[in-house]
């Protein structure tokens, strides 16, 4: 791979990023540090700079409390001493012992991440899940670390289109910091989870889209087949769910063609169609060894053709 691929700004902030951000959810979970550090290095290798975590990354996993990722993370800026050569992403609010989206809670998740990570100011702060907390509440908490300078930018995940249209004009009325970025659900085997009400604000106010589950934890790989053999992955049961429904086998079906015409891996073409959606900058996937890096880096440069995009549309509709 070669580092030819361009940087897109991120919604309307400063922010230049990588067409593919690396998912941080493996580090210190199924990727010990080392394998961390080498999927970093080849990432960055190729132009990367986009890499996505949360303070929550990974609680649910036995022995670990929450925070790994950010640690992980915070060790290989500083061993690599190139702070300022990547956009760290980071999220509050459903860390066990830190959830909601409190301006307490907010304040204080910011000050630990920021000593996880090792660093003076997190690029983009994300609320993880939305509750019930007022707009005026965390839109305020949010842009009190902008103003002082702990924060770049702010953009949330796990949203409705009514919550994200409340905060989007409250901050407006006051002249506070406003969202950049979403973060939703979105793939080709979850559609809804964006397109409709939620996509059409994102549009309407310039937003990005920074998708999770890009790839359907993992399904869209085309690793998990009817009546293929078990796949060893803390995901797989995640996975083997969509083979259950008419659209999964449908979608792998046009995966494989599209795939064959381009001599490449239906995890690049899945990601590939996502890339190419209205307001995506960028998809996240994740790697847990350098092997599994190579498909995901080809989905942000390759392009479908209208047919292509359209066979895929067909079977991903619902």
């Amino acid at each position: 791979m070669t580092g030819n691929h361009s940087r897109v700004s991120l919604g309307t902030s400063d922010l230049s990023v990588f067409p593919l951000s690396l998912g941080g959810n493996v580090f210190g979970w199924t990727a010990d540090e080392q394998q961390s550090f080498s999927v970093l290095d080849a990432y960055a290798a190729v132009g990367g700079n986009f890499v996505d975590t949360a303070d929550v990354y990974s609680a649910w996993a036995p022995g670990n409390t929450g925070g790994e990722s950010e640690t992980v993370l915070g060790n290989w800026l500083r061993s690599r001493g190139n702070r300022d050569d990547v956009v760290i992403a980071t999220k509050v609010g459903m860390h066990p012992e830190a959830s909601g989206l409190g301006a307490a809670n907010i304040k204080a998740s910011a000050e630990a991440s920021l000593r996880r990570l090792g660093v003076e100011r997190i690029d983009l702060y994300y609320t993880h899940r939305d509750d019930d907390t007022p707009v005026e509440e965390f839109v305020t908490a949010l842009d009190e670390l902008v103003r002082e300078g702990k924060v770049r930018a702010v953009a949330a995940s796990n949203i409705s289109a009514g919550r994200l249209s409340e905060a989007l004009a409250f901050a407006d009325r006051e002249g506070l910091t406003k969202y950049v970025a979403v973060q939703p659900h979105y793939n080709l085997v979850s559609r809804d989870t964006f397109e409709g009400p939620l996509a059409d604000v994102v549009a309407e106010h310039g937003l990005a889209t920074v998708p999770y589950y890009a790839l359907a934890s993992g399904f869209l790989t085309g690793k998990y087949r009817p009546g293929g053999p078990g796949v060893d992955s803390a995901r797989a049961e995640g996975a083997a769910r969509y083979l259950a429904e008419p659209r999964g086998p449908r979608v792998l079906e046009a995966l494989d063609t599209v795939a064959a015409e381009h001599r490449a891996e239906p995890a690049t073409v899945a990601l590939a169609w996502l890339t190419a959606r209205p307001t995506v900058a960028a998809p996240i996937a994740s790697a847990r060894t350098v092997e599994q890096l190579p498909p995901l880096l080809a989905g942000a440069a390759l392009k479908l053709t209208p047919e292509q995009t359209a066979l895929l549309d067909a079977a991903s509709a619902s």
